[in-house]
């Protein structure tokens, strides 16, 4: 592996560990963030730390978690202790008066052999970070641009699905300006097209915030106010009766699946934010109690999905079974999911023998084996 080379060399391997944001998403970031730290090996690699805070300050030196966390993620000029205070690495354009730190972060960002983007959401999972780190020519894990955008976007990401000749709930856009000017309209033909209950989701946002199950045309009018809280473009589903089951996938160019897992909801309506998050009656299965065709089924697709958005390192892949229509549906595609070492995403490896150090390890070396084959093109290398 790319890791045992670089540390065989009798150097460290410079990893930086970004984390935090300025997205809903922003505590689970953290708990990410702290559990690939953990996982990471000190004799191979040199972590870095870099937090991201909710008003968009970077931060590097000192214990930029620490900072973050006693914060709540909302920093003002001074961090919150000082002596081993992190240093604003990129000032945000609101706040240029935080510049303690490095005078060149492009500079600073390619002293790192790789970036670990532990980031979920917008302004962290959708392309913009990895544009950022693209014209800093710094290998980072995960998608690119292209398959990070798409990943994001439920829209396109359908659009992309259909294309890819992928089962998916069927679904409709819906824009702002276009409900706001016909709302009554709009919500009759979804209702008539999409049928009673459907699922209303802001295009543009993850880990359920903002999505709503809609049993009238009044609660669909309800939930695009919400969902038009977090996004401008919003998806309306069909309902779907089933059982929500998952899959992971690891690689760039030839993709492996791990084993399904499924979520057990109680109590909830659907998998909605605090049945993932905060209810304990949420349950976890891995491997899923599947038939072994269907099992192969949904890791097969889980590989179409990841291969059909551009995908690259990881992804997680999220799927409906209609056992009583013998049926498979893809739902959606997580190309950064949660990486604790009690995610799904990393118990559904556990479960074929993946470690989570090896699976951290593993993610590292696929992203600097990456920006090696891109260099190599360019014929900087």
């Amino acid at each position: 592996m790319t890791n045992e080379r670089e540390a065989q060399r009798g150097r460290k391997i410079r990893v930086g560990i970004l984390f935090g944001g300025q997205s809903s998403e922003h505590a689970v970031s953290l708990a990410s963030a702290q559990s690939v730290i953990a996982a990471l090996d000190p004799n191979v690699y040199e972590i870095i730390p870099i937090g991201i805070s909710r008003q968009g300050q970077w931060l590097s030196g000192g214990d930029p978690m620490r900072d973050l966390l006693a914060a709540g993620g909302q920093l003002t000029e001074t961090p919150p202790e000082t002596g081993t205070a992190s240093n604003a690495v990129i000032p945000t354009a609101r706040d240029t008066c935080m510049t303690a730190g490095p005078e060149n972060a492009s500079r600073e960002l390619r002293r790192l052999d790789v970036v670990f983007p532990v980031l979920h959401g917008p302004l962290g999972e959708d392309g913009t970070v990895q544009g950022f780190l693209e014209l800093a020519d710094i290998a980072y894990v995960g998608s690119g641009v292209r398959g990070s955008a798409v990943g994001m976007d439920k829209a396109t990401m359908k659009a992309v699905f259909r294309d890819a000749g992928l089962p998916t709930p069927r679904a409709h856009l819906v824009r702002e300006h276009e409900w706001e000017r016909a709302p009554d309209a709009v919500v009759r033909g979804l209702a008539t097209t999409l049928g009673l209950p459907c699922f209303v989701k802001p295009s543009n946002m993850g880990s359920s915030v903002g999505v709503s199950k809609a049993e009238t045309e009044e609660e669909i009018n309800a939930a695009l106010l919400e969902a038009f809280r977090f996004d401008d473009r919003a998806v309306v589903e069909e309902a779907i009766t089933g059982r929500e089951v998952e899959c992971s996938v690891l690689g760039n160019e030839e993709p492996i699946a791990s084993a399904v897992g499924e979520i057990i909801v109680q109590g909830h309506a659907f998998y909605d934010y605090e049945a993932k998050y905060t209810d304990p009656a949420t349950c976890l299965r891995v491997p899923a109690d599947l038939p072994p065709t269907v099992a192969e089924q949904i890791r097969e697709l889980a590989i179409r999905a990841f291969q059909a958005i551009d995908a690259a390192g990881l992804a997680r892949v999220d799927f409906f079974y209609e056992p009583h229509h013998d049926r498979v549906l893809v739902n959606e595609i997580n190309t950064i999911p949660g990486l604790t070492a009690k995610s799904m995403y990393a118990m559904m490896w556990q479960a074929v023998g993946v470690s989570y150090g090896e699976l951290v390890d593993r993610l590292i070396a696929l992203a600097i084996a990456r920006h090696d084959r891109r260099r190599r093109r360019r014929g900087e290398a």
